[in-house]
């Protein structure tokens, strides 16, 4: 028998949801074949089989929030299509390539170690061990399949840890709260933040919230849940917004050369399926004038008390998508042609919004451009992506009376925000380089003189 746990899916992830299974109990698996889809606070990842072989447990049901290294599924491998077994107190993902380094055979999997030391992860309960539910909340999931073992069990012990995130962890700490003394009622007996404040005498003296319930009070009020992509958007948030001190710039521009580039381009015949629309425009200038002011394409790197001007862009597209914000990004977006970036550009949106972003796709972004425009806002202040010394806002393209030649008419108008780290970038420099996406915008044939 052969068991395949929650492998580590990179960035920090410690935890992902179980959405759904694409096998079951019995069905007969091939090496790679996608087994299940979890959902981490980034991406929807799809799992693929560490070995062939059939299927004769299923450890958790959808819906299930498990933690890195639990157990999800066991398998009866063939005779010649196993992967090799894990070493002790780790995942079927680890596969040995000598020296110490491991070789990730999952999408997403952490990087290679550069020593013989396996990555240490808090003590959990064996992989035998059932999924702990606390007796105040009794169990109410049947066994995924007739006839296997029960997956949940309400007198199970408690492991050796209280089960916790860490901002819960970190809250405890900061009210005096001794985590060991209290009894979860989250998903696997985790502790959760009302029961942390309640124990500290803090609470308002509303009942705690399970993550995977949504209340309503007698008056209509609504509270969910702050779990996912919410709430790893508001901690990268509150991160950026209080650690790099940020500067916001504002650029109006006449964008009708622009826009009748575009409308002559929807006409010809050698645009063919390629989408381009003023963002790609716009995701092309950004890659132009980068080269010009490197600066704004950098990163403050604090552990090592350096400024990281980086040799390529990685242009991350701000997506808004049923499951919040994403930010995945077109990787060396400079080397692309316009009409390249055009297909990229869509089809990182597209992606995002489907929910099927892989891990890989929110890594390694530069610079980002967030298209406040196609909701009808003209103008922001957006907060940088972390990691990132600038962000670049897209208004609404609207037709304003305007200067021209001499005269007043109807131009097509939009205003460019740009938000930068001071600590990176000098006002002279976010300038210049606004500057530059403005007069690209205004006069495509500029870019002739900037290239």
């Amino acid at each position: 028998m052969k068991r395949f746990s929650l492998p580590d899916l990179g960035e920090g992830l410690t935890e992902s949801e179980l959405v759904s299974w694409r096998v079951a109990v019995g069905d007969h698996v091939e090496l790679n074949q996608v087994i299940a889809e979890v959902e981490t606070a980034k991406a929807l990842v799809e799992l693929p089989a560490p070995t062939a072989g059939v299927v004769t447990r299923l450890h958790v049901e959808p819906g299930t929030t498990v933690l890195v290294g639990e157990a999800l599924v066991d398998f009866a491998p063939d005779g010649d299509g196993s992967a090799p077994e894990p070493e002790a107190g780790g995942s079927e993902g680890d596969r040995p390539t000598g020296a110490g380094e491991r070789e990730p055979v999952l999408v997403g999997y952490g990087p290679r170690t550069s020593s013989g030391e396996r990555p240490r992860r808090r003590a959990r309960a064996s992989a035998d061990d059932p999924v702990v539910v606390s007796a105040a909340r009794p169990a109410t999931r049947p066994p995924v399949e007739p006839g296997a073992d029960a997956a949940v069990r309400a007198d199970a012990p408690h492991p050796a840890r209280p089960r916790a995130t860490p901002p819960v962890r970190r809250l405890a700490r900061d009210l005096g709260v001794d985590l060991g003394t209290l009894v979860g009622t989250g998903v696997g007996g985790r502790v959760l933040r009302e029961e942390v404040e309640l124990a500290a005498g803090g609470s308002s003296g509303s009942s705690p919230v399970a993550p995977d319930q949504v209340t309503a009070s007698d008056d209509g009020s609504v509270r969910r849940p702050i779990t996912g992509v919410r709430r790893r958007t508001a901690e990268a948030m509150v991160s950026s917004a209080f650690s790099a001190p940020h500067v916001t710039e504002f650029l109006t521009v006449d964008v009708t050369p622009t826009m009748t580039l575009l409308d002559a381009l929807a006409h010809s015949p050698r645009i063919g399926d390629h989408r381009v629309n003023i963002l790609t425009v716009l995701a092309k200038a950004v890659c132009i004038a980068v080269k010009r002011t490197p600066a704004v394409n950098a990163s403050w790197d604090e552990a090592a008390g350096e400024i990281v001007e980086y040799a390529h862009v990685g242009l991350g597209i701000a997506a808004a998508t049923p499951r919040g914000l994403l930010v995945p990004n077109v990787a060396r977006a400079d080397e692309l042609s316009l009409f390249d970036l055009a297909d990229a550009v869509s089809s990182l949106v597209r992606t995002a919004r489907e929910g099927r972003t892989a891990p890989a796709e929110l890594r390694g972004g530069t610079i980002t451009i967030s298209n406040v425009g196609v909701f009808g806002v003209d103008a922001g202040t957006p907060i940088l992506n972390p990691g990132e010394a600038a962000i670049i806002a897209l208004g609404a393209v609207r037709r304003l009376p305007w200067e021209f030649e001499g005269q007043v008419a109807l131009r097509q108008v939009v205003t460019l925000s740009l938000s930068f780290d001071h600590r990176v970038i000098d006002g002279e420099q976010g300038s210049r380089f606004l500057v530059d996406l403005g007069t690209m915008l205004a006069d495509p044939a500029m870019v002739l003189t900037m290239v």
